[in-house]
């Protein structure tokens, strides 16, 4: 990992950028899971001091990753965006200099080829487009979106209830008016290094991407851990986790098979360092920002 105003990573030939949005205040664990006491995550005095305050609320941040895989540049999630009205106050009518910051570590807009949104939730989609002469136009122009099948399915249907605005109105179906979309299954290959893997529960069709480099290996999580926390209490649901039975399997399963291992863990909303590597802890797991020696991630 180097450190400084991005972050970012190598994993042998791939290189892995973090770009964040915002961040940095600590807020009340309730605010993501509703079974969450400053009790319970003072309990776990590894959370401090890059994860969680003294006091027992949490550190957090929305991010997005920049995948450089051969002559690729994947952007992985975008974010809220500008100009979109949120039911989150926080979150709503954002004017933030984002978009700068990703040209700023390298990487303006129309140097982008892919565009991957492990769900379509309105932290991962926001970016997708910005408002330009009031209507919202696709950020990326030079980019191929990805949205998984099932996920655009789940949230095309009758059923599904978008609580936080029409997120797939200003920030999914512009793209695909402007044909720029491509539905995937949630196993899609994006490069010889690069591969989705399906992560259902928080979302239907969410998936976390998985990247493979002569050995070495690293996985973005997405929304199946919201926070280090969930790794000492994969139980622990998420507000707005569609299926929290599943969201707690697909866990369970992750952290069981990514644990001891020298494999990085990119979590989609960890503070800073927001890299690190899973390991057992009695009953449960912690997340250690320390590799294990036999690691070869960096």
């Amino acid at each position: 990992m180097t450190a400084g105003k991005f972050l970012s990573w190598q994993v042998d030939d791939v290189k892995i950028t973090r770009v964040a949005e915002l961040g940095g205040q600590p807020f009340p664990g309730t605010f993501m899971f509703p079974a969450c006491t400053a009790a319970m995550v003072r309990r776990h005095a590894w959370l401090r001091p890059h994860f969680a305050h003294e006091d027992g609320r949490l550190f957090g941040s929305i991010h997005s990753f920049v995948i450089e895989s051969g002559k690729r540049r994947i952007i992985v999630d975008t974010c809220i965006g500008n100009d979109k009205v949120r039911s989150i106050q926080a979150w709503s009518l954002l004017q933030g200099p984002f978009l700068a910051h990703l040209a700023e570590a390298g990487f303006p807009a129309e140097s982008i080829d892919t565009v991957l949104c492990t769900h379509l939730h309105v932290d991962h989609v926001g970016w997708n487009t910005r408002l330009v002469d009031g209507k919202w136009q696709p950020t990326f122009p030079n980019a191929r979106y990805l949205f998984g099948r099932r996920e655009w399915e789940h949230w095309t249907s009758e059923q599904a209830l978008h609580r936080d605005g029409d997120v797939m109105g200003d920030s999914v179906k512009p793209v695909v008016d402007a044909g720029l979309a491509e539905l995937v299954d949630m196993d899609h290959v994006l490069t010889p290094e690069v591969r989705l893997e399906p992560t259902p529960g928080h979302t239907p069709g969410h998936v976390s991407v998985h990247i493979s480099s002569r050995g070495e290996e690293a996985l973005i999580t997405g929304d199946l851990m919201h926070h280090p926390l969930q790794c000492a209490e994969p139980d622990l649901a998420n507000n707005f986790d569609v299926d929290a039975a599943a969201a707690r399997r697909t866990r369970r399963d992750f952290l069981a098979r990514y644990s001891d291992r020298p494999v990085l863990v990119l979590g989609t909303h960890f503070a800073p360092p927001t890299g690190g590597w899973v390991v057992h802890a009695g009953p449960a797991w912690r997340f250690s920002v320390t590799p294990a020696a036999d690691s070869r991630s960096r």
